[in-house]
């Protein structure tokens, strides 16, 4: 019988634990009398009995019982409770809700791409799961009249991919440690059966989400599988020329995707095998090119949320993307030995970069116009200088960071990322969100009931798709600073296909000391920069014999003392 179920089965990458209950955010009345809410915190068997053992007793009688917890963190997965007695021996209607944040646990959550709030059966003597979302908050509560249910333990069951976070970074600055870690632990949940965007919705795979979740995975996990499965699993349900997810946009990120995933991992075979794919798209993207050499994408024309129906940021944004996709495909094509058509997207930058940049203040477009070198260093600084953190969104918020430094505004980047990622620390993240606008700082936080005279964020807020609770509290776009801080804090920059080649280029810029690891195909890199009293930034690099250190100084970054193979 086990041989026949193990042929007929698929083994599972995903862990589970049971977490505890940290506190209790709220309770009805007869619970704070009690005080039987309490048992639920305490660590107990998961094993019904007979026995009276201590429990927290629900009950309905004047009024229901509720009780609203908190297990700390975002967490992947369900809740699992373990009931001894009931009302007559018989299962118990309870009411389950799962919430982001306080607010949407004690109100009304939708039920969009997950159950967020049912109505379920407990049964008598025995134990039950139920829930697959993303959430941080549990509240249950007891439904019918004249009945009653002891549950002895209520734990989330966290379900995850039990991976070592093979990247490290660390600095004088314990600020940007958190969001650093934050951001490693966003794109960590998101990794589920493939790569999703957000762990309570949409829970799809997006390809333009995906790029700042890839850079994140590079510089944290390293190569893992879940990257190229979910590219190809887009790739294949989306023959050309359907546009990826159906918006253009998302077919240049998965170039873009292609060539950052093969500059890391190095996986030529893997490359090998999106030739047919790549080649057709870049084909069906030149018919997209007009005789003034503007692109012409058609509907969905798509940056971010913020930027959806201003049509000069996404003129500006898309005729940039369009470069970037070409240089990047231009790059792959060398790599393959495609030589024609390398040279097809090289002819199709030059013919993109000849149109004059379109005015607009967005800085999603202004940051990716920079990248795509439509922007000089003056005008780039002007433009995003001004309020640095107004009008950054989660997503585009990473290429803004990005073309700061491109024109080495270092200080203002770490800037940003403390006072933009670091107002949703402020407000009780413990993920990042799909957008945040720093108009919001002043809000509630959301892990407390809202005081009076303070806004709901997480109610009141919101734009587009994302109104109220809709509002993703766990979205891997957001994870840019991840990247950003191992990328130009640390300095790991490769060179080469599969990180074989690797700059180290540490931009300390406020910094005393940063230090940490970056795993390439042949094994971690670990650096330490510490400056010395005259701003000399002095660095130690431990490596792997088959990686090449280059290492380029600069002014404020000229100390090299050793490296350790």
């Amino acid at each position: 019988m086990i041989k026949d179920i193990y042929k007929r089965s698929v083994p599972e990458e995903l862990t589970r634990r049971y977490i505890l209950p940290t506190r209790i955010v709220w309770q009805s009345q007869d619970l704070v009398q009690n005080k039987s809410g309490d048992e639920l915190l305490i660590s107990k068997s998961h094993q019904s009995a007979l026995q009276n053992l201590s429990c927290c007793i629900l009950k309905y009688e004047d009024m229901p019982s509720g009780i609203l917890l908190d297990f700390g963190c975002e967490l992947n997965g369900g809740i699992r409770i373990t009931v001894n007695e009931t009302s007559e021996s018989k299962p118990v209607r309870l009411r389950i809700r799962f919430g982001e944040s306080v607010s949407e646990a004690m109100g009304q959550p939708n039920n969009n791409h997950a159950m967020h709030d049912s109505i379920v059966e407990a049964p008598w003597l025995g134990t039950f799961e139920f829930g697959n979302t993303g959430f941080r908050f549990v509240r249950v509560d007891i439904v019918d009249k004249n009945t009653f249910i002891e549950i002895k333990q209520l734990c989330a069951v966290l379900v995850f991919r039990d991976l070592e976070y093979k990247g490290k970074f660390e600095c004088n600055d314990e600020r940007l440690n958190k969001i650093w870690q934050t951001g490693a632990y966003t794109v960590h949940l998101n990794m589920q059966e493939y790569l999703w965007d957000g762990l309570k919705r949409d829970r799809l795979v997006w390809l333009g989400d995906m790029h700042p979740e890839v850079m994140t995975i590079n510089y944290v996990f390293g190569n893992n599988q879940i990257v190229p499965q979910s590219l190809d699993f887009v790739k294949d349900i989306t023959p050309l020329p359907k546009w990826i997810n159906e918006i253009p946009s998302y077919s240049l990120w998965w170039i873009l995707v292609q060539k950052d995933w093969y500059m890391y991992q190095g996986d030529i075979k893997y490359l090998k095998n999106q030739r047919s794919y790549l080649l057709g798209l870049i084909d069906q993207l030149l018919g997209y090119i007009n005789e003034s050499n503007q692109e012409i994408l058609p509907n969905q024309r798509f940056l971010d949320w913020p930027t959806t129906g201003d049509k000069n940021a996404l003129d500006g944004g898309l005729q940039a993307m369009m470069i970037l996709a070409f240089k990047a495909g231009a790059w792959l094509c060398k790599h393959l030995q495609e030589f024609s058509e390398e040279q097809k997207c090289l002819d199709a930058v030059a013919r993109l970069s000849r149109i004059k940049p379109i005015d607009t203040h967005r800085k999603q477009a202004i940051a990716i116009m920079a990248l795509a070198n439509m922007l000089d260093s003056e005008k780039t600084n002007n433009l995003l200088s001004a309020e640095p953190c107004d009008g950054i969104s989660t997503f585009f918020g990473y290429y803004i960071l990005q073309a700061h430094s491109l024109i080495y505004n270092y200080q203002e980047a770490l800037d940003i990322i403390r006072d933009y990622w670091g107002a949703m620390l402020d407000l009780g993240a413990t993920t990042f969100w799909e957008d945040f606008d720093i108009a919001w700082k002043d809000s509630s936080r959301i892990d407390e009931i809202v005081p009076l005279g303070k806004k709901d964020f997480h109610i009141e807020y919101g734009k587009g798709c994302y109104k109220s609770t809709r509002h993703s509290l766990c979205h891997g776009w957001a994870s840019g600073p991840t990247a950003w801080l191992s990328e130009h804090v640390l300095g790991f920059q490769p060179l080469e296909p599969g990180s074989k080649k690797l700059l180290i280029k540490p931009e300390l810029a406020d910094l005393n000391w940063a230090k940490g690891t970056f795993p390439t195909p042949y094994g971690k890199v670990t650096v330490s920069h510490e400056k010395d009293k005259h701003g000399q930034v002095h660095t130690i690099i431990e490596k792997p014999d088959d990686i090449e250190i280059i290492k380029k100084d600069n002014i404020k970054n000229k100390g090299l003392e050793k490296i350790v193979s």
